[in-house]
């Protein structure tokens, strides 16, 4: 029996957590930070924490496979400032993951980049996530420890991302010119870490990403079209109130390669690109399937 510690068991690790039921012969725990998040965690199949709050110095030694969601602080990884210790302890570790960002690269102007990119961010958010890394990579190497970074690319699936948007009613759609980005489906996304998780290469970097990056108004014309249903509004990004966030995906633009995930682990994606997965998600809502039925 393995045991995964999932930290942040949120929307990309409980797609890992019901693929690992269905495989078998797995324990999964994950974290939540408030009572809310319990019945999300139980209902894909793990045993659920409530972390910060908890001491996990059981369930840590008992891991053979740790998985980190937790975005990270400004002062440090959450997990690498509270856990570092039990973690360099552990004896029976095969398998670290933590989910980092694509945000790492910053903007390119639309160009390519891989995971041997220089890692220039330009975003606080994209400063962060290199930071954590980097503490990440300080933690394995003093102490030996199977870390694999993922860099995912703007994540969609059932009941997250455009086409859920649009359906549910969005009134405008914020573009860029010639601003491209990366999806990724999240069936892929917990796929990928499987894959990883039955291969262990410890220190590999992947990019979590599909093989299309396109712009925002290539998407919303997509949906449009596929469910019959006239575009929204389109407003640029320059002149549109955004928050935060969005002020951060919109500052950068480029085109990111996924060609270690198929060389190194085997992957053929699902959804190579966002019509695929796009249309994927509409035929199973015309079933019936998921939270927003048509």
């Amino acid at each position: 029996m393995k045991t995964l510690l999932s930290f942040g068991h949120g929307y990309s690790a409980r797609a890992l957590s019901r693929r690992l039921a269905d495989e078998g012969g797995w324990r999964i725990i994950g974290t939540t930070r408030d009572e809310l998040g319990e019945k999300a965690i139980v209902s894909s199949g793990a045993d659920p924490r409530i972390w910060p709050g908890t001491d996990l110095s059981a369930d840590i030694e008992s891991a053979t496979h740790v998985l980190v969601s937790i975005a990270p602080s400004v002062d440090e990884d959450p997990v690498v400032q509270v856990c570092s210790d039990q973690l360099a302890a552990s004896e029976g570790l095969e398998w670290i993951g933590y989910l980092s960002s694509t945000s790492v690269y910053g903007d390119r102007k639309g160009e390519w980049v891989d995971e041997g990119s220089k890692l220039s961010p330009t975003t606080q958010r994209g400063r962060l996530r290199v930071e954590a890394e980097r503490s990440w990579r300080r933690l394995a190497d003093r102490h030996g420890l199977p870390l694999h970074l993922f860099r995912l690319a703007g994540i969609y699936g059932p009941d997250r991302g455009p086409l859920h948007l649009f359906l549910a009613g969005k009134k405008n759609w914020v573009v860029k010119s010639d601003q491209y980005f990366n999806r990724i489906h999240v069936e892929d996304i917990a796929r990928i870490l499987q894959a990883s998780m039955q291969s262990p290469r410890p220190g590999a970097v992947y990019n979590v990403c599909d093989d299309c990056p396109a712009k925002s108004e290539d998407v919303m014309n997509f949906i449009a079209a596929l469910t019959g249903r006239p575009p929204v509004e389109v407003l640029a990004a320059d002149a549109a109130e955004l928050s935060d966030m969005a002020k951060s995906f919109h500052a950068e633009s480029k085109r990111v390669r996924n060609s270690k995930i198929k060389s190194q682990l085997g992957i053929s994606l699902l959804y190579p690109e966002f019509r695929s997965g796009i249309t994927s998600l509409y035929h199973e809502m015309s079933r019936g399937e998921g939270r927003h039925r048509l």
